[in-house]
């Protein structure tokens, strides 16, 4: 049946996710986050291509690098920009391409050991998910959980490859999606432990058990390296600490416990929403009561593998909706089986245009930048009139860099109370500061500075000289 084929809807949401495509980061949900990818991009084009050793533009008068995910959708961008030119959108774009083939890879992966009706409905209900808008964000989170998915598939593909089939192109396609995509993002990884039940399977040879299990090691350790080791390096060599490594156990547990409603609010109203979460319920009690393990084991698995990267998160898993994107495909999983459970073929539509129009509802947002954000754009032809793209600049922005990556200059990012502090703005005139940009629309707040030359002003900002 024509519309049961997954690869039509797939296309069709990926077309509707190129509405805005080419829109600037300044939406209002995590325009912060995606600013922070693309001027790390833009410095590997502008300042040096190295991708060891990634560099911001909100750490004053440092040279900027620091320790952060490890730059594979930045270095993506960079390259496009090296044969196009540099825009804005480029990490959008990618990441919609690689997020949609995750779409496609964790449908051929589910489809592998349940049915085509479970495996179609769990991908269409990911499609909708918190998924739709995050994968045209310049964001890394389902960019790198695409590459897992991927890589999961192939790495299963080589488990159970027949005596006649050709084993090292999955298991080398496994291992490279592996290392990229817990490169890209730590947490992503979380899924692997779905693997381990391949450990009780007879029919596998001990021997392709030990080689695939040396493969995981072997792709894992550069990631192991860049996380534990790399970063702390580039904080401590070069002073600027910016990529949050996570908590204490026991710290996480005790903010999680203080903010509970904001954590349960992510998997009942962030993941699914509302109706895609009662149908994951459902699904849940369905397969408890007719003990499916297989989608019980599947859950059980990564809840706990989830569980710890919850906690070492703490309240920034409650504070930020990105942070349940890993589990979003198991919750799918779970909810698509429990659509598979229904008879009636018109009663499982009916949910499934439900579970949609709330989903993307609950999106439409991201798809229109408000016009006082919109203003940010031209902040850079402003600034370029009174002057240089070397001078240092102060923005009242709080902890939002985005006005600054909108600024395209290097510098300070801070609140109105500071800025209006003399001896900070000595402080910062030291280390050459020049100018100051006082937002008065969006992003901060205005205010006057007396004993400064006022160069620029218009009604969304005004440009001081030190």
């Amino acid at each position: 049946m024509k519309w049961k084929d997954i690869r039509l809807w797939i296309l069709f949401f990926f077309l509707l996710r190129l509405i805005g495509i080419t829109h600037p980061p300044l939406e209002v949900g995590h325009n912060w986050r995606q600013t922070t990818v693309t001027m790390v991009a833009r410095n590997f084009l502008e300042v040096n291509n190295n991708p060891f050793y990634p560099r911001v533009d909100m750490a004053g008068d440092l040279s900027g690098i620091t320790g952060m995910e490890f730059p594979l959708l930045n270095y993506s961008i960079y390259l496009l920009s090296e044969v196009l030119g540099y825009q804005h959108w480029y990490g959008r774009a990618i990441n919609l391409l690689i997020s949609s083939l995750g779409l496609w890879y964790f449908f051929r992966l589910v489809r592998k050991y349940f049915t085509h009706d479970l495996a179609f409905y769990a991908t269409l209900v990911l499609t909708v998910s918190v998924w739709f808008q995050f994968s045209r964000k310049v964001m890394p989170d389902t960019f790198s959980m695409s590459l897992i998915l991927a890589g999961i598939y192939y790495g299963t593909n080589y488990l159970e490859a027949s005596v006649h089939q050709r084993k090292w192109p999955p298991l080398v396609a496994y291992a490279g999606l592996l290392l990229l995509g817990v490169l890209s993002k730590l947490p992503s990884g979380y899924l692997l432990v779905v693997l381990g039940g391949f450990v009780f399977q007879t029919t596998i040879p001990l021997h392709r058990k030990l080689v695939f299990a040396l493969v995981s090691f072997l792709a894992l350790l550069p990631a192991l390296g860049w996380y534990y080791y790399w970063v702390p390096h580039l904080v401590e060599t070069f002073g600027f600490w910016h990529f949050f490594m996570g908590k204490s156990i026991g710290q996480g547990a005790q903010e999680l416990v203080e903010h509970w409603p904001q954590v349960l609010r992510r998997f009942y109203g962030t993941a699914l929403h509302l109706v895609g979460f009662v149908v994951f319920l459902a699904g849940l009690g369905t397969a408890l009561w007719r003990k499916e393990w297989k989608v019980i084991v599947v859950l059980a698995l990564s809840l706990f593998s989830f569980s710890l990267v919850v906690l070492k998160a703490g309240f920034t898993f409650a504070h930020h909706n990105y942070y349940i994107v890993p589990f979003v495909p198991v919750m799918a999983l779970v909810a698509g089986y429990g659509l598979s459970q229904i008879k009636q073929a018109k009663v499982v539509w009916a949910v499934l245009l439900i579970i949609a129009v709330e989903g993307l509802a609950n999106q439409a947002s991201d798809f229109r930048i408000k016009d006082k954000n919109l203003a940010m754009v031209q902040l850079e032809n402003d600034l370029d009139l009174v002057s240089e793209r070397q001078d240092r600049i102060l923005i009242n922005s709080g902890k939002y860099p985005t006005p600054l990556y909108f600024a395209h200059r290097k510098g300070w990012i801070n609140t109105n109370a500071a800025i209006g502090d003399a001896a900070y703005l000595e402080t910062l005139r030291a280390k050459g500061l020049k100018y100051i940009v006082i937002l008065k629309r969006t992003f901060g707040q205005p205010m006057e500075l007396s004993g400064h030359r006022k160069v620029l002003e218009n009604e969304n900002y005004c440009i001081y000289q030190l």
